[in-house]
């Protein structure tokens, strides 16, 4: 088969959401000579009722093969096989019971999130309302493709990042927190005592040897903690993500497609998560104006970012640099103020 997001087939007043298959053999194989695929746009943190999923099996196997993929590596629920003539009746059908297409091609692709709250006691913030509200403000850029390629909205309510948003989103939106981590001594006896080496298991594993234990007391040393979730999730009892809590925007991450494979780099340090998330908002429409304009086709955000430089890209989206926007340790340990220096000398 020879497919593409968009631009083949699709539905009245939407670019993207199909995916239009044909097959090469027409002759040999009519029954599937047209197999597009649809994207349904999913509830955030992937909950179903049985009355619903009973709903969406049914209008697939009315209007489609049947096949589905539960979910795709979007976030999506994927239709596999559709004739063209019924695309729009699979459309309305789906419109009448409550759901609406995904994203595909050029455009801002169905931001997904973990279960969050509703699941997790370490969520850091409320990533089903998170997702469900970029979601909803973003419906022209969902349906409509309007970027030189993909961007991808993903939401992970803690630093465990169960929805892997660190290495498959243009916009990694992380829970963390800014204070201490909370410590129940009590428990942490009760650790050690039902059997758990604190010291191996936890200290000794620590990426940066923050904490020690001397037998009696866990002390943790704030400062220097990277909020890896390791010793909280392996004593979760004793231990929990400090009070104030926000999430750590990281932009740039993408699968090896044209050029290498990238994982996200902070862009902010930490921001309040709370409705309407403006700020949020605010950062992503700046960011598009910017790629949008100057952007290569098919280049995704950090690719456009390594070949513009970082500093001209904070310039241009007006946010100041900070020593957390670091992708890899530096290779030169050598840094020369030439600005600086010729300033002093005038």
């Amino acid at each position: 088969t020879h497919w593409k997001h968009g631009g083949l087939v699709g539905v009245m007043g939407y670019g993207g959401g199909v995916i239009g298959r044909y097959c090469d053999l027409q002759e040999e194989f009519p029954e599937v000579a047209e197999f597009h695929t649809m994207r349904i746009n999913q509830p955030s943190g992937w909950f179903y009722t049985s009355d619903s999923l009973r709903t969406l099996c049914d209008i697939w196997d009315k209007h489609g093969s049947g096949l589905t993929n539960m979910h795709g590596s979007t976030g999506d629920v994927i239709f596999l096989g559709c004739k063209t003539e019924e695309l729009e009746p699979t459309f309305a059908a789906l419109g009448e019971a409550g759901f609406d297409l995904g994203g595909s091609g050029s455009a801002m692709r169905t931001p997904s999130c973990c279960v969050g709250p509703a699941r997790r006691e370490w969520a850091c913030y409320d990533t089903l309302e998170a997702c469900n509200d970029i979601t909803q403000s973003f419906q022209d850029e969902l349906h409509r493709p309007m970027f030189p390629y993909k961007y991808k909205f993903k939401f992970s309510g803690c630093p465990n990042d169960c929805v892997a948003s660190i290495a498959r989103a243009d916009m990694s939106i992380i829970g963390t927190w800014k204070d201490d981590i909370q410590v129940d001594q009590k428990e942490v006896a009760a650790y050690a005592k039902n059997g758990t080496d604190i010291d191996q298991e936890i200290c000794r594993l620590c990426p940066s040897g923050c904490i020690a234990w001397d037998g009696k007391k866990l002390e943790i040393n704030n400062a220097e903690c990277v909020k890896c979730m390791h010793c909280i999730n392996v004593m979760p009892k004793a231990l929990r993500p400090g009070k104030e809590r926000g999430a750590t925007v990281l932009v740039g991450s993408k699968a090896p497609i044209i050029g290498g494979a990238l994982l996200s780099a902070v862009l902010v340090p930490f921001l309040e998560m709370k409705a309407p998330f403006d700020d949020l908002k605010e950062l992503a429409e700046a960011i598009w104006e910017l790629w949008g304009e100057h952007g290569k086709n098919r280049e995704r955000i950090g690719e456009f970012i390594q070949r513009i430089g970082l500093g001209n890209f904070l310039d241009q989206i007006g946010l100041d640099p900070s020593p957390e926007m670091i992708a890899h340790p530096r290779t030169n340990p050598y840094i020369f103020f030439e600005e600086e220096l010729e300033e002093d000398d005038e």
